[in-house]
């Protein structure tokens, strides 16, 4: 394979797939990219280093395209479970140790899991849950999850708070941390509570959901 960061292999280049694909070349990684619809394929064909019209279900067929020797894989099927299923344990057979996989319901979900995929995805919830908590919130312009109920928000100073300082937040109040202010494109650090705030500066905020929504409703 080309020196590059990393290679991939993406399994399903339906929207979703093709999205995940496009980005992992556009960072410099080998990207090879499968699917059984030509059309599909053909129009990926300029964008990965490698796209083919192959059956997932078909073992043979991987280790030959030389997805076993994939850094990771993704399986992005999601609504044909039969093909989800095969297209992962071919995956576990020819050697590829790191999989993720697009699930679109529990059952599925848990089959994935029991496979030994290392993380199961379901974007329309995911990015279902990240609109309706920034529509809920206008302040709120990203959050990310860390597990166990922790998440990091990015969230935007309003005109109330303009020349407040960074003390005047108490957000030990709140038992939140402050991981850093952002001002334009300019990272701020977390140089102490004297730090002055502005207007549109985007707060970088660590903490449990409750405690998070808890500040928000209080500015």
């Amino acid at each position: 394979m080309a020196e590059k960061k990393g290679s991939f292999a993406v399994l399903g280049l339906g929207n979703f797939g093709a999205t995940v694909a496009t980005e992992l070349a556009r960072f410099e990684n080998y990207v090879i990219g499968i699917d059984g619809d030509d059309k599909v394929v053909n129009a990926m064909a300029d964008k990965l280093d490698q796209a083919l019209i192959l059956d997932v279900r078909d073992e043979a067929a991987l280790r030959e395209a030389g997805v076993g020797e994939c850094d990771a894989a993704l399986v992005s099927m999601g609504h044909d479970l039969e093909a989800s299923v095969l297209a992962t344990m071919n995956l576990k057979v020819i050697g590829v140790e790191t999989i993720w996989a697009k699930a679109t319901s529990k059952t599925h979900h848990r089959i994935l899991s029991r496979l030994g995929v290392e993380r199961v995805i379901h974007p329309e919830v995911d990015v279902g849950n990240q609109v309706a908590q920034m529509m809920n919130n206008p302040l709120v312009r990203d959050f990310v999850t860390l597990g166990n109920g922790f998440y990091v928000v990015n969230l935007i100073i309003p005109d109330a708070l303009n020349g407040e300082s960074l003390g005047d937040l108490n957000l030990s109040k709140f038992d939140l941390r402050c991981l850093g202010v952002m001002r334009g494109t300019d990272y701020l650090g977390t140089e102490g509570d004297n730090t002055t705030l502005e207007c549109d500066d985007r707060l970088l905020l660590l903490g449990l959901r409750a405690d998070l929504r808890a500040f928000t409703s209080s500015l």
